[in-house]
């Protein structure tokens, strides 16, 4: 049996996650604002795999240590961390796979960089080695809120990797609504598409936890404030978004207050489902305030305040995946 992770080893762990994560936008940054060229050894580069480094070396030095005092297979291994080694196996091969494919086919640019297959393995296993701390929290009870706050750190990495690797859609890195910034029909199509892409991305992952009761006070903001903040680095259109990152995350923020308020857990599912809409629609509130204030809302509000409700509506509908009728019954 995998034995408990310690404390301090689940905070290290997502501390380096954390890392890792800012390695990953980092590099991202740099793609979008120009700053890199066509060679695989970088500034950026350098601290990414650093940042994998210093994970990958925690990760196997805890299982060495496990092995050595007589662990035997995953018993050597904390409880939630197995994936997590995969993925650094992943790594391993992921980087030197990467440095080939730019021999034989060049340097991506980008879309292309986020949809190379080497960075496709690269970011499964960015996804299963930071996501160690996620699992560990949800296979032991319930603690203090201090307890599950690695739960919560690690969700957020998790989530941002999902974001990255979809920064085409994501609203803060495009500002697809700003007055003048998409003027085509067809960019105004995809710029609905992406926010009720982005909207799924962002709330599935909170409900599958308040399914279950692991979603911690303030964690709305915590997940989907980090993932703003880290995305608007991303926006290479003019100066660092600050109006509608802070915007998003003070709408998540709401959403924790009226989660305080409604009390939604799995015995209550209109209060579930009432939640699901609500925030999801918040954040684009949030959003399309922010542009109003800021460049303007190039949209028509049929259009802006469609897409409000209809990321209501598909929260919603997300709650059917989590909750649906049958366990409703049975809980």
């Amino acid at each position: 049996m995998a034995p408990r992770p310690a404390p301090v080893f689940d905070w290290a762990a997502t501390a380096l996650a954390g890392l890792f994560a800012g390695g990953l936008f980092l590099d991202g940054w740099a793609h979008t604002h120009g700053r890199v060229d066509a060679t695989f050894f970088t500034p950026w580069h350098g601290v990414l795999y650093s940042a994998f480094l210093a994970l990958a070396l925690l990760l196997l030095g805890r299982a060495a240590w496990g092995w050595r005092r007589g662990g035997a297979g995953g018993a050597a291994v904390p409880d939630g961390y197995g994936l997590a080694l995969a993925g650094v196996g992943l790594w391993v091969i992921g980087g030197p796979f990467d440095l080939l494919w730019h021999s034989l086919f060049g340097f991506e640019a980008d879309v292309e960089a986020l949809l190379s297959p080497a960075h496709a393995v690269l970011a499964l296993g960015f996804g299963l080695m930071t996501s160690g701390p996620l699992r560990a929290g949800l296979r032991r009870p319930r603690g203090r809120w201090l307890d599950e706050l690695p739960l919560v750190l690690s969700l957020a990495v998790v989530v941002s990797n999902l974001t990255f690797f979809t920064q085409i859609a994501h609203p803060i890195s495009n500002l697809w609504a700003a007055r003048g910034a998409y003027r085509s029909r067809d960019a105004m199509e995809l710029g609905i598409v992406s926010l009720l892409l982005t909207a799924v991305i962002l709330v599935a992952p909170l409900l599958l936890l308040l399914r279950h009761g692991r979603l911690p006070a303030g964690a709305a903001a915590i997940v989907i404030g980090l993932d703003c903040v880290a995305m608007g680095f991303l926006f290479d259109r003019g100066p660092y978004p600050l109006v509608p990152v802070v915007a998003m995350a003070a709408a998540a923020g709401l959403g924790d207050l009226l989660r305080a308020a409604l009390r939604p857990v799995a015995a209550r599912p209109a209060r579930f489902r009432t939640f699901a809409f609500v925030l999801p629609a918040l954040l684009n509130a949030g959003y399309f305030a922010a542009l109003h204030l800021t460049a303007g809302i190039g949209w028509t509000p049929h259009v802006w305040l469609g897409v409000i409700v209809f990321t209501g509506v598909i929260g919603w509908l997300l709650t059917f995946l989590v909750l649906p009728p049958r366990l409703e019954i049975a809980d």
